[in-house]
């Protein structure tokens, strides 16, 4: 039961941090023919499959090192509290007339976009290298081909990603407290390995929201001028 909670533990995280990478392919591969449109799709993705899932296995022997885990876990606090904030900051892409430069594009683009994944998933994967792999396989290629529907999805019901960012700020207090060197500090303390996620996850919440309204008013004051 434990192993098919963390694999869906992983699958929704990626899911959840994955809307601007299925957006970089359809940019990239926008300018090619229909035919060359799905190689570009299925090989930028192959590529990207793979080089998240080794970016992600390097994550999580460097997490292993001290007080990394710890910054890890703040990193991902932050990634929480964007993703509950909302990002604008979307670079614009230059079409590609080639196959092979929207294959190459695809992929650098994803690498470079993936750094908030990676950390997320190394955190809920917690070193199982299978479950990793297998999370990964199964996810990206829904982000690929069905990224109109996750889009659709998380606009119609914005509570999935407030439960999503509040699951990130968890998971973001256990690797935190989970640290080599801080894991002994706390072991005294019983209610920290609960209090501290927790503590974690509401601050996502708060925060998370206090700047989504305050970036709401500025654009409604901008479009009242």
């Amino acid at each position: 039961m434990e192993w098919a909670v963390a694999l869906l533990s992983i699958i929704t995280v990626n899911l959840l941090l994955s809307g601007d990478n299925a957006l970089v392919i359809a940019l990239a591969s926008r300018k090619l023919p229909p035919d060359q449109q799905k190689k570009a799709v299925f090989w930028g993705g192959a590529g990207a499959i793979a080089l998240r899932v080794v970016l992600t296995l390097v994550a999580i022997v460097l997490l292993k090192i001290p007080y990394l885990q710890l910054l890890g876990g703040l990193a991902l606090l932050l990634i929480a509290i964007k993703l509950l904030a909302g990002d604008d900051s979307q670079e614009e892409l230059e079409a590609k007339n080639s196959l092979g430069e929207a294959i190459k594009t695809i992929i650098v683009a994803d690498m470079v976009m993936s750094i908030d994944n990676v950390i997320a998933i190394a955190a809920v994967a917690k070193g199982n290298f299978l479950l990793l792999i297998i999370g990964l396989s199964i996810s990206i290629p829904i982000i690929i081909w069905g990224s109109k529907a996750i889009r659709l999805l998380m606009e119609r019901w914005p509570i999935v990603v407030t439960i999503g960012a509040a699951f990130l700020g968890w998971t973001a207090g256990e690797m935190a407290i989970a640290d080599k060197k801080i894991m002994p500090v706390l072991e005294q303390y019983f209610w920290s390995h609960w209090a501290i996620p927790l503590s974690f996850a509401i601050i996502v919440v708060i925060v998370g929201f206090t700047l989504n309204n305050r970036k709401r008013l500025n654009n409604e004051q901008k479009d009242n001028r």
